[in-house]
């Protein structure tokens, strides 16, 4: 293995951000944090990310555009994490670039079990 796995965290609420970080921290991945589109993606493009986990209700950028713009430099994994369930939100979501769509709210295990599974794919965790 060697390589630990990066992931960014992009969301504008701080307490959201914190418990996604706290969850990520028990993967032993490494983590960075934006709370807007553009923070994300400056932060994406000097320290590229294996996946990202993204709100769509940004205080810039929407997470949607966010993705696009993401998706013109990046590979990254992304996970979108958002309160918007309806089915045409997430094929706008999906449409975007967007690998997985996650509701809020969501549980801990929920979201370490989806993060874990994606980290083991690529070989950056082991199972």
């Amino acid at each position: 293995m060697g390589e630990r796995g990066r992931v960014l965290v992009v969301d504008d609420d701080p307490d959201i951000r914190e418990l996604v970080v706290l969850v990520l921290g028990q993967l032993g991945v490494d983590v960075e944090q934006a709370a807007s589109g553009t923070a994300a993606l400056e932060t994406a493009r000097r320290w590229p990310p294996d996946l990202v986990t993204l709100d769509l209700g940004l205080p810039d950028i929407d997470g949607i555009e966010t993705c696009r713009r993401l998706r013109e430099f990046s590979q990254a994994y992304v996970l979108v994490l958002t309160a918007r369930e309806e089915r045409a939100d997430r094929e706008v979501v999906i449409a975007s670039g967007a690998d997985e769509f996650m509701g809020k709210p969501f549980t801990p295990r929920e979201l370490r079990t989806a993060v874990r599974a994606v980290l083991v794919e690529r070989g950056l965790i082991e199972a």
